[in-house]
């Protein structure tokens, strides 16, 4: 469970990861780190990878998946979340800015209904850890929260992140159709934030979606 930091990729001198993680830092710099024309607000398209590298805070891995069955995959991307989950956060570091990045170059155009797969099964088990695990690839169709035509989890290679959740990721919580995914989630997010809600209207936006979604959840029993 190889990690590396932006900075030690610099330092690399030879390794058959090499052009993956060099592809994907490059891929953080100049599309994540960036404004966007068609993002539909200012700043960077995710806001917090100005600081998550200016502070070294982002790891990146290559996972080989070649000959891997689906719930062998979820077992290696849940070993890395008990790692998030236990490595310190350095001094320089938020624990804001600390994110992993997965790499999957072995995953074709063909097959990236995998990674959303994979995302799918384990959020769940993410979320009420207080964290989020994200899917890019270059077939992405989620739109973005200001823009529905802009897509901002588009990747060069199949990629999943893991940071820990923030307040901002309500939207997300939200979103899911069903009824007890949505209860799962808020439950989560009001746990996770109780005591340091710096948004009071998201506070009462969470209160509300998790009320609603139990009203449905009622309805469907009636």
């Amino acid at each position: 469970m190889q990690l590396y930091t932006t900075i030690e990729i610099e330092q690399i001198k030879q390794s058959q990861d090499l052009p993956y993680l060099l592809e994907i830092m490059h891929w953080v710099k100049s599309f994540l780190g960036k404004p966007h024309r068609d993002l539909g607000r200012p700043g960077p398209v995710c806001p917090f990878v100005p600081h998550s590298l200016k502070s070294n805070s982002i790891r990146l891995a290559v996972i080989r998946t070649k000959d891997l069955y689906s719930d062998q995959l979820e077992e290696i991307v849940g070993r890395y979340r008990n790692l998030f989950l236990e490595m310190e956060v350095k001094e320089q570091e938020l624990a804001i800015n600390k994110a992993f990045l997965l790499i999957f170059p072995d995953i074709d155009e063909e097959a990236y209904q995998i990674i959303d797969s994979v995302q799918e099964k384990l959020k769940p088990l993410f979320v009420e850890s207080g964290l989020m695990i994200g899917e890019f690839h270059k077939l992405n169709q989620s739109p973005g929260l200001h823009n529905p035509n802009f897509r901002p989890l588009r990747s060069p290679i199949p990629v999943l992140a893991i940071r820990f959740m923030v307040e901002g990721d309500l939207p997300f919580l939200l979103s899911p159709a069903d009824p007890h995914l949505r209860i799962r989630y808020l439950e989560a997010y009001l746990k996770c934030f109780i005591h340091k809600f710096t948004d009071e209207t998201k506070f009462k936006n969470a209160h509300q979606g998790l009320a609603l979604a139990r009203e449905e959840l009622t309805a469907i029993f009636r």
